[in-house]
């Protein structure tokens, strides 16, 4: 695919909320919501030639944030995703996903979470998922749907039990600013986790993904170098690999 090319910095940002000028490869978070604002239709709008984009070594993702369902039609919502889905730079669904800590029903989240698990393996991209308290039901919709594309859990402060219960059934974990927190979980995870199934992002946060970098490195006790390559390796293998 133009434009789907294998990232050529070694700092790759998988989930961020606004675009940054440092030379790494990132992927913007938007909403269907968002589509109005005026930078993302410059990137939606964009060549698909690669030296047309918003830069080369920018993607994106795009779903439905359960924070977000009640503000916006969803059946339009997903006829946005659906006319941008081959975008060369969308590289997967989401952020996407469940949260009890919301007023949103769970009922109406776990249907449109679920259209959206449909959608990203109708597209054959993978799920970039954010999940507050409501892992047994998410665990249940990934046993009874067995979905083919890979699930990427965004921003995990969980413990190494959770995490590896995640990982038992094909998930991957990405972990954010919580490894920057003395005493987190999180950094208690990172130790435990396959190398092979991590992702490191910025979020929301005000910090760059260096940051990010060189606290899982260390926390892992690893070579800085090691670490990159090894999340080069699974950023092609889950969001590069058609």
């Amino acid at each position: 695919m133009p434009g789907k090319t294998s990232p050529a910095q070694d700092l790759i940002d998988i989930h961020c909320h606004q675009f940054s000028h440092a030379s790494h490869s990132q992927i913007l978070s938007l909403d269907a919501h968002e589509l109005a604002d005026a930078q993302v239709y410059t990137l939606a709008q964009t060549s698909s030639r690669p030296e047309d984009s918003i830069s080369g070594s920018c993607y994106f993702s795009l779903g439905i944030h359960p924070w977000f369902i009640e503000r916006q039609n969803i059946d339009s919502a997903l006829q946005a995703l659906i006319a941008l889905k081959d975008h060369p730079k969308l590289l997967a669904i989401g952020e996407c996903g469940l949260d009890k800590c919301i007023d949103t029903p769970m009922s109406m989240q776990i249907e449109v979470f679920s259209r959206q698990i449909q959608l990203s393996e109708d597209f054959g991209k993978p799920l970039i998922i954010h999940c507050v308290r409501a892992f047994a039901e998410l665990l249940h919709l990934k046993k009874s749907q067995a979905p083919s594309q890979a699930w990427i859990m965004h921003g995990f402060t969980g413990r190494p039990g959770l995490a590896a219960q995640l990982i038992q059934h094909g998930c991957y974990i990405s972990f954010g600013k919580a490894l920057l927190l003395p005493g987190s979980p999180a950094s208690q995870t990172l130790q435990a986790i396959p190398i092979n199934r991590l992702f490191l992002e910025t979020d929301a946060a005000d910090l760059s993904i260096d940051t990010i970098y060189a606290a899982a490195a260390k926390i892992r006790g690893i070579d800085p170098a090691h670490l990159r390559r090894q999340i080069h390796t699974n950023f092609s293998n889950v969001f590069l690999n058609d």
